[in-house]
């Protein structure tokens, strides 16, 4: 994936990384609320070899020999020798191995310092800690790991402190900052694991650019998604200004610029799967392409689940069944809809053999009367996936439009179905992205350009339509006696 994928991944589940760094946050808060605040006091010792009148050759010996103790000294720090008489001396509750949990000593590299650090939750006890440890670590050097020979004798080592233990004023521990920082970084770094984890496990087409990764044929248009689409799915004739209706009228100039140099152009438009728009997409396309003159045959070649005369407001108990076997003429079976040339042949009565009327001669000498007299055949057929009634009338015509619901048809869908085509031997010609997102990383931005006062339709749209699609008999005449 390029930059610009992970950049559309962390736009797309912004919300998601959004709630989790805040959780994150408020879970790093929380924690280090939770925690006892503890104190660091530390006492600093100086260790010296006693060297009263020694030369100086004796005097860097015994600094170097210093050095060298004190590394083994940090370690006896630890043990029983010292921490017994500290618990003894300050009557604490804790055993040698809890209290050196919360002891500790270094020395800092080259020199003959140790310092002693020791934690509690009172400032006051951690100090006291610190300064008896010292005093019990300087007598057990003194008096047990380097005493003297004779009695009156005293110790060569030398431990001087040099800064005692005070008590802390503020805890060392919890840095609720730093807990609170590390908390919003796991919740970040969940969310942005979550986003990707979404988008691999994701199938869907959610963008053109999904559709670019399937398919190298051209994309003809993108049309967004519209709540109330049920409610007018001829969008073009209800709201002829409405962004949407702009993007039908993209889809048609797209359109338009295949096969230029072709005759009659009758398309297929279809979809893998059922409930991606095909059928209104059929409509509008058909609704904008008669709006430039051009004359245009709208077929409901879905003969299982017919939608075209319901969206058209036309009656549809006589179509293109009927003219299949041979009940009714064409020029009888389409009606006339709207101010232009656009006709409509329905569906007419479901048959039980929908693919072998598509595949019949029949269906071949309809679309050639068809061609003489239109420019445009739109057929709406069936999705590609459940039955093979688009690729065996995809055959008779210049090709098959497939179109894609955003954010609903599966990847595997979509490549299957193309698959479909490419084994019936089918032209695809072009794909068409319905439902796509208005807004977030994945909308189309066909842009909110209007033009004019959008028209106010008061009159019923079904009625409206009911009124302008009266039945009239087309002459079939070629195009050249027109």
């Amino acid at each position: 994936m390029e930059l610009r994928d992970y950049l559309r991944i962390l736009h797309r589940n912004w919300l998601i990384m959004l709630v989790l760094l805040l959780v994150g946050l408020a879970g790093g808060a929380a924690y280090a609320l939770a925690q006892a605040p503890r104190y660091v006091a530390s006492t600093q010792l100086y260790v010296s070899v006693r060297s009263e009148g020694a030369a100086t050759g004796d005097l860097v010996q015994g600094t170097t020999f210093a050095r060298q103790m004190v590394t083994t000294y940090v370690d006896v720090i630890g043990t029983g020798l010292v921490l017994e008489p500290v618990i003894d001396e300050l009557d604490l509750d804790t055993t040698v191995a809890g209290l050196a949990s919360r002891v500790s000593a270094s020395t800092p590299l080259n020199t003959v310092t140790i310092n002693i650090s020791a934690t509690d939750t009172d400032p006051e006890t951690a100090a006291a800690i610190a300064n008896q440890t010292a005093i019990s670590f300087t007598n057990a050097v003194q008096n047990t790991l380097e005493k003297p020979t004779t009695e009156d004798a005293a110790s060569p080592v030398s431990i001087t402190v040099t800064d005692p233990a005070t008590a802390p004023t503020r805890p060392s521990s919890p840095n609720v900052p730093l807990l609170v920082i590390l908390g919003g970084l796991l919740g970040l770094a969940t969310g942005v694991a979550i986003a990707v984890l979404r988008h691999v496990l994701d199938v869907r087409i959610h963008t053109l650019h999904d559709i670019e990764q399937i398919t190298d044929r051209p994309m003809l248009g993108g049309i967004a998604f519209d709540p109330e689409a049920q409610k007018r799915p001829l969008i073009v004739h209800a709201d002829p200004r409405s962004p949407r209706s702009e993007s039908f009228r993209t889809l048609r100039t797209n359109l338009q610029f295949l096969n230029v140099d072709a005759g009659p152009r009758t398309l297929v438009i279809s979809s893998s799967g059922p409930g991606e728009g095909k059928s209104t997409t059929t409509a509008n396309l058909a609704i904008a392409l008669a709006e430039t003159g051009v004359r245009v045959a709208l077929i409901d070649g879905d003969l299982r689940l017919p939608r075209v005369a319901d969206y058209m407001g036309i009656e549809g108990g006589v179509g293109l069944t009927n003219v299949l076997i041979g009940q009714v003429d064409v020029a009888d079976a389409l009606q006339k809809w709207g101010a232009h040339q656009l006709y409509v042949l329905p569906s007419g009565p479901v048959p039980p053999n929908p693919s072998e009327l598509l595949g019949s001669a029949a269906m071949d000498r309809m679309l050639a009367s068809l061609e003489e007299y239109f420019d445009y055949i739109l057929i709406d057929a069936p999705p590609l996936l459940l039955v093979t009634d688009a690729a065996v009338v995809g055959k008779k015509t210049s090709g098959v439009i497939l179109v894609a619901a955003s954010g609903k048809t599966k990847k595997q869908e979509l490549a299957g179905a193309i698959r479909t085509l490419e084994t019936a031997g089918v032209p695809m010609l072009g794909t068409v992205v319905t439902m796509l997102p208005t807004k977030g990383p994945d909308s189309y931005g066909y842009g909110a350009y209007t033009y004019g006062s959008t028209t106010n339709i008061e009159q019923d749209p079904v009625q409206l339509k009911k009124s302008e699609s009266q039945p009239r008999r087309v002459k079939m005449r070629s195009k050249a006696g027109v």
